[in-house]
């Protein structure tokens, strides 16, 4: 009887075992990593199928990776990535068994996740078709809990995530505080940085940007080494200290954003491509480049500077696919969302200089950009920010942005134009994008000629004309800011810059001017009011005629129409030294139709600001 009982209580126990071994052998829970905190970045990394950048079996392609995020009734699906041994950025590996997904919470409290994990062919860009087999981990669940972010200061993740609200300036998310651009456009080759994987220049001859190690023709930022701080990142024992300390540089000056293209192939640069090849298979990806890209534009996040991606150049908007929605189009896109679009500070660009350019003959056309566009904002489950950057011609980007006036896949365009129009050119897109029931966030992203753009401090010190007509013509238009473009013809230019304290002049000025906008007006319901100002150079905001701000370029007397019943203050302020506003005597205008003013005592040369409060 007892061995009986002993030989039926060791099969139990085997059984048990056995089983208990199975489950665990079974068990898919992700490996979760992060403040679990909101706004911050939150990784799941799952146990899967062993491949490589290079397996028979495409892991970019063939496999499809989804995680939903529900909280009470919010649902939000993030797609999913292979990421090789999963650190690929420190160890350089191009294989493994890890697939990851990034989440970045907006809310704090119980989260609940569910995964689905698929094979088959072509099945990432596909979508579910039927043929797709339900692998590895597919069907986990699970819960975890975010508490609120402990951030401050100028961290994105104190203010949450940067949102087109259907306005004309965007707005955090978190905070409720709304954002203005000021930021550089230069180098567009920002991550043809000599210390990522994979990073090779492909064009002729030889830049001499860097002049250090074996590919001289990379950027290094050595200028900005002394601008790294102990406790930033790296990468690889060291690597990274240039870049960091560039961005850590324009932080410092108050930039706030960041032009880059993603993919240069065949453009100006020829040394930007998230692949493994430069002109090889574009559905294979370089994990440890694009991970390394990832410890950047974190630290960018903690900085307070919006990624503004650029996803082609002129030159290569027909590169995938003939320009089409294709497989490796969608793929591209798809791989940029799962890995960059948690960020919190975004902007996602559909081409620069999109549509034919003249001097190519060649380029997208509508109904490509209506794709593209669409397709980027159903798949990016922030629903981030998505612009187009213009050709220089005014009959062409007329033409472009006509088209897309109303869309409802597009926020807003990135403008390029010449110095002199971009006032008049913000006033104008702003008014036609409200008029068709879609207001556009409109920004002066690139300013011609070409040759010239934003020239060093040493050769335009003061920078009048940049300052007058386009920073503060822009944003007296009620637009959404600026970056700042610098020629080919002088050094540190857009594709070899180095040193961003060849423009530190610049970065004052553009900082002095979005603290005024942030500090002393609610500029984002404020409305254009030129017509009420003269003399006509003059530009004027008014926020329902309690708050009036009239910007004048060249001094002199200057007047404002206003309800004869109000009586206002007036304070001054300098836009090229900054500081303080400074009272107007203790002046008080009232009971005029015409409010006339003019600087006193004063350098009447340059431009000053006028800020009339109402008073109660």
């Amino acid at each position: 009887m007892k061995r009986i009982f002993y030989r039926s209580f060791s099969a139990a126990l085997l059984f048990f075992i056995i089983l208990s071994c199975s489950l665990r052998k079974n068990d898919f829970s992700p490996q979760i990593e992060g403040e679990l905190k909101q706004w911050h970045k939150i990784t799941f990394t799952f146990d899967g199928p062993e491949s490589s950048e290079t397996d028979t079996l495409n892991p970019f392609l063939d496999y499809w990776m989804e995680m939903i995020f529900y909280k009470n009734d919010r649902e939000i699906k993030i797609p999913g990535h292979f990421a090789a041994d999963g650190n690929s950025a420190e160890t350089g590996s191009d294989s493994g068994n890890k697939w990851r997904v990034i989440f970045c919470p907006e809310d704090f409290g119980l989260w609940n996740y569910r995964v689905s994990f698929l094979s088959g062919k072509n099945v990432a860009v596909v979508g579910n078709p039927e043929n797709a087999e339900h692998v590895y981990f597919d069907g986990t669940e699970g819960e975890f809990f975010v508490e609120p972010s402990d951030k401050t200061g100028k961290d994105f993740r104190a203010h949450g995530r940067i949102q087109y609200v259907g306005q004309h300036h965007l707005r955090f998310q978190g905070s409720g505080k709304y954002f203005l651009k000021g930021g550089a456009d230069s180098p567009e080759n920002f991550l043809a940085y000599q210390e990522f994987d994979g990073t090779i220049y492909r064009g002729d001859g030889v830049r001499r940007l860097g002049e250090a190690g074996p590919n001289e023709s990379l950027h290094t930022y050595r200028p900005h080494l002394q601008d790294w701080k102990e406790g930033d990142p790296t990468w690889m024992n060291g690597k990274g200290k240039g870049i960091i300390g560039a961005l850590n540089y324009l932080s410092s000056e108050g930039i706030n954003s960041v032009y880059m293209l993603t993919n240069n192939v065949g453009g100006d640069g020829k040394d930007v491509y998230p692949w493994t090849e430069y002109d090889g298979d574009f559905t294979r990806f370089d994990i440890s480049k694009l991970d390394q890209w990832e410890i950047v534009f974190s630290h960018m996040d903690v900085l307070g500077i919006m990624c503004h991606f650029v996803t082609q150049e002129t030159e290569n908007e027909l590169l995938l696919d003939s320009g089409n929605l294709g497989l490796t189009r969608k793929l591209y896109y798809r791989e940029l969302i799962s890995r960059f679009s948690h960020h919190l500070g975004i902007t996602w660009n559909l081409g620069e200089e999109n549509g034919p350019a003249p001097w190519l003959g060649f380029g997208q056309n509508e109904q490509q950009r209506k794709d593209m566009a669409k397709y980027i904002k159903e798949t990016d489950p922030y629903d981030n920010f998505v612009v187009v950057h213009t050709l220089p011609d005014q009959q062409l980007r007329d033409e472009l942005l006509d088209q897309l006036l109303g869309f409802p896949y597009l926020d807003g365009p990135s403008l390029q134009t010449e110095v002199g129009i971009v006032h008049a050119e913000t006033l104008k897109w702003r008014e036609l994008s409200k008029g068709r029931g879609r207001p556009w966030v409109v920004c002066s992203d690139e300013i011609g000629p070409a040759d010239t753009g934003v020239v060093p401090d040493d050769v335009d010190p003061d920078h009048d004309r940049i300052r007058k007509q386009v920073l503060w013509g822009n944003l007296m238009a009620g637009g959404g800011g600026v970056e700042w473009y610098f020629g080919y013809n002088y050094p540190n230019n857009d594709l070899n810059c180095e040193d961003w304290r060849s423009r530190s002049n610049l970065w004052k000025q553009t900082r002095i001017a979005v603290d005024f906008f942030q500090d002393h007006l609610p500029f984002y319901r404020m409305q254009p009011a030129d017509q009420f100002v003269s003399p006509q150079a003059n530009y004027a905001l008014v926020d329902e005629e309690e708050i009036l701000v009239v910007y004048i370029p060249s001094g002199g007397a200057s007047s404002i129409r206003v309800n004869p019943l109000n009586v206002y203050t007036l304070k001054w302020f300098d836009p090229v030294k900054g500081g303080a506003l400074n009272e107007e005597d203790t002046t008080k205008y009232t009971g005029k139709l015409d409010l006339n003013f003019k600087i006193k005592n004063r350098n009447t040369s340059q431009d000053w600001v006028a800020l009339f409060n109402l008073m109660e």
